[in-house]
């Protein structure tokens, strides 16, 4: 008989020395031992295992410590004491402790078992985003991995990368998304919202027989927010379908695709739909009160919304991404450099014909992204002071809103 030993097994041979189970050579004859009939590509023992048994063996080794009597779990009490131990903090990083920490002042169950600890350390979550850990590939240990692309990935597949390494800040999540995302259901509200948009310009340009980059507005369109006309109540969010000439049409929707696309294909078309009403709704409200004088087109409400929570997310975590102050400064410059604009425009003295139009909706739909943003969109990880940021941003959205409305209601109207 032959004898042959390929890289393989020699992994496993390793693998079982570390465990102390290799104890005599008919050990290391099972393990090598190959008949003529040995198929050269095979491999006797999945590398993946091994490297899933060795972490699991680490992990149990040090829960053991903590466990004497064998049982599995340990008291919640007692595990809490043995957070503070130094020869657990040696072992395990500071997040895992916080994070075991959150779980505890969370408790359902008197004690924290070895599968709970084995959830935490593998970097399980509870939250419902897709990428939660039930569902995520085991595989990845490093940062290192997540980078290992196809051979020859399809345009698809690096466009699916390209998302997850702007959107996403978790090794595991990128990983997970670009190996399932499969573009179904597609990221259709983007899309559609923005074919009405251009559908409603051509209409009016065509109508009114003129293209220009700032005009003209369509003042007699039952879309126009008129603060004349409040009580018609759908003008408080169908005025995002006007735009006020080309220039102001394409900025919109380039950001609305650049940014709002991607982030539809990550959280989805409902929650980014929620984003974007909500920040157009802000627009027309903010409007009322803060400019009531003027008329109001355009969906930048939206946009900004978008823009804003996109922001919020490279806020919290540049440190994390790969060039991330990067990002913050064009986010920034982007979007003063649009601002800067419409408020010259609007304060101009050679104003288009027909009334003033108001830009205001640019910073309130920027503050609703950054309220109802962080209330809908997924949090990967929510620790205890985000739960708190969670409510007070509902709480600051709500009560706007609420005062948006009651001042509309009581308020009186201007003359047309």
């Amino acid at each position: 008989m032959k004898f042959k030993i390929d890289i393989t097994c020699l992994r496993k041979t390793m693998y079982l020395l570390w465990r102390g189970q290799l104890m005599n050579m008919d050990s290391l004859d099972e393990i090598v031992a190959v008949n003529d009939d040995y198929d050269e590509g095979g491999s006797l023992f999945d590398e993946s295992e091994i490297r899933k048994e060795l972490l699991t063996d680490k992990w149990r080794q040090i829960f053991d410590k903590f466990d004497p009597e064998g049982f599995g779990e340990i008291p919640w009490d007692d595990f809490l004491k043995v957070l503070e131990a130094p020869e657990f903090r040696v072992e395990i990083s500071e997040q895992k402790v916080q994070i075991f920490q959150e779980k505890a002042g969370q408790r359902k169950a008197n004690s924290i078992t070895f599968q709970d600890f084995v959830n935490v350390m593998s970097g399980k979550r509870s939250r419902s985003f897709k990428c939660a850990v039930h569902h995520r590939d085991r595989e990845i240990s490093s940062e290192k991995d997540y980078h290992l692309l196809p051979k020859n990935p399809t345009l698809f597949q690096k466009m699916v990368k390209l998302v997850a390494d702007e959107y996403l800040i978790e090794e595991r999540d990128k990983k997970y998304y670009a190996d399932n995302y499969q573009c179904c259901p597609p990221p259709w509200f983007i899309i559609f919202i923005t074919i009405v948009e251009l559908g409603f310009f051509t209409y009016y340009t065509i109508l009114n027989g003129e293209l220009s980059a700032s005009g003209p507005v369509p003042i007699d369109s039952i879309f126009l927010y008129r603060p004349d006309k409040r009580s018609e109540i759908w003008r408080f969010v169908f005025y995002m379908v006007l735009h006020s000439g080309w220039l102001h049409l394409t900025f919109n929707l380039s950001v609305q695709l650049l940014v709002g696309l991607p982030l539809e294909m990550v959280h989805g078309s409902t929650r980014i739909g929620i984003v974007y009403m909500s920040g157009v709704l802000a627009g027309s409200l903010g409007t009322s009160i803060f400019d009531k004088d003027v008329y109001l087109v355009g969906a930048s409400g939206g946009v900004y919304a978008l823009l804003a929570a996109h922001l919020a997310n490279v806020l919290l975590n540049y440190y994390h991404m790969e060039f991330g102050i990067l990002r913050l400064v064009g986010i920034l410059m982007v979007a003063s450099a649009d601002v800067g604009f419409a408020i010259y425009d609007r304060y101009a003295e050679q104003q288009l014909l027909g009334p003033s139009v108001s830009y205001v909706s640019h910073l309130t739909g920027a503050l609703a992204g950054l309220t109802i943003g962080y209330i809908v969109l997924k949090n990967f990880e929510q620790k205890l002071h985000e739960q708190l940021i969670w409510w007070v941003a509902l709480g600051v959205y709500a009560a706007c809103t609420i005062f948006a409305i009651l001042y509309n209601v009581f308020t009186p109207y201007p003359d047309s």
